[in-house]
C-alpha cells in the first residue's frame, strides 16, 4: 500500500502487527492510525487480530504496566481510576457540529466543529510519546449479520483494551471480509489516558475532553481512564450509533432485550426495556426465572417486516453497589468465581479480595480502594470521609457467563422479534406500577416521551423532584429530540407487527411513604404484559391506556410469588390521578420546548388533546378514578 504513513508505521510496529494492518487492504484504517501514531507519537503500536494470543498479551500487559493488578482469584483483577476521574464528564462530551447547525444542538452540549477539532488537536500532540499503544478492532452487534457496525479502537490503555475485549466482540476477521463497499462505513475512536502520575492515574484532567464527531463517526477521548469515558465503544459509539440510524431509518436505544418465560404455555416472549437511572433497568433486565440477552444497549431492525433486536454488547460494564446475595444472585455468584472480571474503584482489603458498598459482608477496616491507602474513617482533602468504596464503582464482566442467559438470542445475526417495550420511570404518586398503550404513538408519546426520575429528600434536599428522561436516553441523543421522538413512532409504524408498549412504576408509596410493594413485584408486571401480547387478560380502560384487572394480578401474585395482594393495595396503586397526569404532561411540554425549539407542532398538539381528554375524565369522574370506573 503507497501511503504517506507507511514509514512511521514500520518504525513504530513490528513485523507481524504491520502485516496484519497490511492485510486488511483499507486506506482509511491505514490513514486513521497513520495519522495519529504520527500526531499523538507512540512508542510503539501493537495491531491485535480475534486470536486468544492477542488477547492474553493485553490481559498480561494490562498487569505489566500497573494498570491493573490481579487479585486473590487469580483470573480477577482490579484497576482504579483517579479520584477525580470516576464519572462520567458530561460536561466536557461535546458534539463537534458545523456552524449552520449550532444552534439546533446548542441544547445537547455542542461545540463548533472547526473551534473542536483544533482544541482536540492541540490537546492530543505528543500525548502518548513513550508510551505504547494498541489498534483493535470491534463489532457493535454480532459480527457479519445486518445489525453489525465495525468500530477501530486506537489506545495508550491496556486497562481500556483489555476492558472492551471482554465488552465487544472481537472482529478483525469481519474487517478482511469487508467488501469494497463497506470499507468505508466504520467507527473510529481514538483514545489517551495522557500524562499519569505514580500511581498510574491521569494527571491532566483539566485537559479532559471527548468531543463526537458525528459527521466523520470518530470520537477523541483524551486525558481520561473512567470506563464511562474512555472506552469508545460504549456511550461514544451509541452517540454514533444514534446519528446513523436517524440516517438509515433504524434505531439505537438505551435498553435491555430479555425474554420473559411462561413455563404452563412453553413459550419465550421478547422485550426490550428503557429506564433512567435507578429506576430499576438491570433489576428488570435480570429478574429471576426470566432470561437476559442484553443489559444496556439495542440497535432495532425491521428485518422483513418483523420488529427486530440485538444486544450491541458481548459483556456488562455494571454498577457494582449494593449487588448482593440476597438481590443480585446471578450477578453476585459470578462475582465471586475465579473467573474473568476487572473490578473498579472497589477497596481491596488485606485478603487481596474486593469489597464494596451494599455487599451484604462486612468489609475490612483498612486496605487499598480510589482514594489510596485507605482505613476507616480517613478523610479527603475536603473533610469528607472516604467510604469503602466509590459509589460508582463498577464491574467488568462478559455476559455468557451468567446462567440465565439466552444463548440463542444472543448469538442471533438476525437478533430477536420484540413483541414488548417497557418504559419505566420513577415516581411515588402518579403512574401505576404497569399499564399498556393503546397503540404505538400512545407508546412512545405517552409513555417514553413522558419518562421521569424523581428524586428524595436524601439526595438533593428536595422531595419529589422530577428529573425528565424521555426515552430514558437524554444522555446520548445526538440530533434533536424532536425529531428523534418522531423517529421512534415512525419506526414503530413501519414494522408489520408493531410490539406493544407498557409503562413501569415499581416506587409508588403509600401515605406512610413507604413503597406499595417488594421489589420481585416487577415479576408480576411483566407476566402480566406477557399476558396482554398473548390477548390472556382482560383490561380496564384508563385515560391514558389499559391497566389489570384486580382478579388477574390477585393470581400472578401468588404463582409467581407467592404473596397474597389486597384489593386495597390495588385500587389504591392502579387509580388514575388526573391533575398529577396533566402536570407531568406540561411538564413534558416544558422539557420539549427547552430543548427542542423547532421540537414538531404536532408533537404538542398530542399532549394538548391528551390534557383536554384528562380533564373532561376529571370532570365527570372526579380527580382520582378508581380502576375500572373510567369508560372511555
Amino acid at each position: 500500500m503507497d501511503n504517506k504513513y507507511k514509514t512511521i508505521l514500520n518504525n513504530k510496529m513490528n513485523e507481524d502487527s504491520y502485516s496484519k494492518l497490511i492485510a486488511l487492504n483499507n486506506e482509511k484504517i491505514f490513514d486513521f492510525v497513520g495519522f495519529f501514531a504520527e500526531h499523538c507519537d507512540p512508542a510503539s503500536i501493537y495491531v491485535c487480530d480475534d486470536s486468544e494470543k492477542d488477547t492474553q498479551y493485553v490481559r498480561d500487559q494490562a498487569i505489566a504496566k500497573g494498570e491493573e493488578k490481579t487479585l486473590a482469584f487469580s483470573k480477577q483483577t482490579i484497576h482504579w481510576d483517579g479520584y477525580n476521574d470516576q464519572g462520567r464528564d458530561t460536561k466536557n462530551t461535546k458534539f463537534m457540529v458545523v456552524k449552520e447547525n449550532l444552534e439546533s444542538m446548542k441544547s445537547l452540549n455542542a461545540v463548533e466543529y472547526e473551534e473542536g477539532y483544533a482544541d482536540i488537536l492541540e490537546i492530543s500532540k505528543g500525548i502518548m510519546k513513550g508510551k505504547d499503544a494498541i489498534v483493535q478492532f470491534f463489532s457493535e452487534g454480532p459480527t457479519e449479520s445486518p445489525f453489525t457496525i465495525p468500530c477501530v479502537q486506537f489506545t495508550d490503555s491496556w486497562y481500556v483494551a483489555h476492558s472492551e475485549f471482554i465488552l465487544y466482540r472481537s472482529a478483525y476477521k469481519h474487517f478482511l471480509h469487508m467488501t469494497a463497499s463497506q470499507k468505508d462505513d466504520f467507527f473510529r475512536f481514538i483514545h489517551s489516558a495522557g500524562a499519569l502520575d505514580t500511581s498510574g492515574c491521569t494527571v491532566n484532567l483539566d485537559k479532559r475532553r471527548i468531543y463526537m464527531d458525528t459527521q466523520n463517526n470518530i470520537v477523541y477521548s483524551m486525558n481520561n481512564q473512567y470506563a464511562g469515558n474512555s472506552i469508545g465503544l460504549k456511550k461514544h459509539s451509541m452517540r454514533l450509533a444514534i446519528n446513523k440510524s436517524r440516517d438509515e431509518g433504524w434505531l439505537c436505544e438505551h435498553m435491555f432485550v430479555m425474554a420473559a418465560i411462561n413455563d404452563d404455555k412453553k413459550r419465550k416472549t421478547y422485550f426490550c426495556g428503557a429506564y433512567p437511572s435507578a429506576c430499576g433497568k438491570t433489576s428488570t433486565a435480570m429478574i429471576p426465572g426470566e432470561k437476559i440477552v442484553g443489559d444496556d444497549i439495542a440497535y432495532f431492525r425491521n428485518i422483513n417486516g418483523e420488529f427486530r433486536a440485538v444486544n450491541v454488547e458481548f459483556g456488562m460494564f455494571g454498577i457494582i453497589q449494593d449487588v448482593n446475595a440476597k438481590d443480585d444472585p446471578v450477578i453476585f455468584e459470578n462475582l465471586m468465581k475465579n473467573q474473568e472480571v476487572i473490578f473498579s474503584n472497589v477497596l481491596v482489603g488485606p485478603d487481596n479480595k474486593p469489597y464494596w458498598l451494599g455487599m451484604g459482608m462486612e468489609a475490612p477496616d483498612h486496605g487499598r480502594n480510589h482514594f489510596g491507602k485507605w482505613e476507616k474513617g480517613i478523610k479527603d482533602g475536603k473533610g469528607n470521609e472516604v467510604d469503602v468504596a466509590h459509589s460508582n464503582a463498577r464491574y467488568t464482566m462478559r455476559l455468557d457467563y451468567l446462567d440465565n442467559i439466552d444463548k440463542n438470542g444472543f448469538e442471533a445475526k438476525n437478533g430477536v422479534k420484540v413483541e414488548g417495550i417497557l418504559y419505566g420511570g420513577r415516581d411515588s404518586d402518579t403512574t401505576v406500577p404497569v399499564e399498556e398503550s393503546p397503540n404505538w404513538k400512545d407508546g412512545i408519546l405517552l409513555k417514553a416521551a413522558t419518562l421521569e426520575s424523581e428524586t428524595t429528600s436524601a439526595t438533593l434536599g428536595a422531595e419529589g423532584v422530577r428529573t425528565p428522561s424521555p426515552m430514558a436516553n437524554m444522555d446520548f441523543v445526538s440530533y434533536p429530540l424532536g425529531i428523534y421522538t418522531v423517529n421512534n413512532i415512525e419506526f414503530g409504524e413501519s414494522v408489520k407487527n408493531t410490539p406493544k408498549i407498557f409503562s413501569n412504576n415499581y416506587f409508588m408509596r403509600n401515605a406512610d411513604g413507604n413503597f406499595m410493594t417488594s421489589k420481585l413485584a416487577k415479576k408480576v408486571w411483566l407476566h402480566w404484559a406477557e399476558g396482554r401480547i398473548h390477548n390472556e387478560y382482560e383490561a380496564y380502560e384508563t385515560p391514558t391506556g389499559k391497566i389489570p384487572k384486580y382478579q388477574d394480578l390477585k393470581e400472578l401474585f401468588k404463582k409467581y410469588l407467592n404473596e397474597n395482594f389486597s384489593e386495597a393495595d390495588y385500587i389504591y396503586l392502579f387509580t388514575f390521578r388526573c391533575t398529577k397526569w396533566i402536570e407531568k404532561l406540561e411538564r413534558t411540554k416544558a422539557f420539549y420546548k427547552k430543548m427542542d425549539a423547532n421540537t414538531p407542532k404536532e408533537l404538542f398538539e398530542y399532549w394538548d388533546n391528551a390534557i383536554e381528554k384528562i380533564k373532561a375524565a376529571r370532570d365527570k369522574y372526579g380527580d382520582k378514578i378508581n380502576p375500572g370506573f373510567f369508560k372511555g
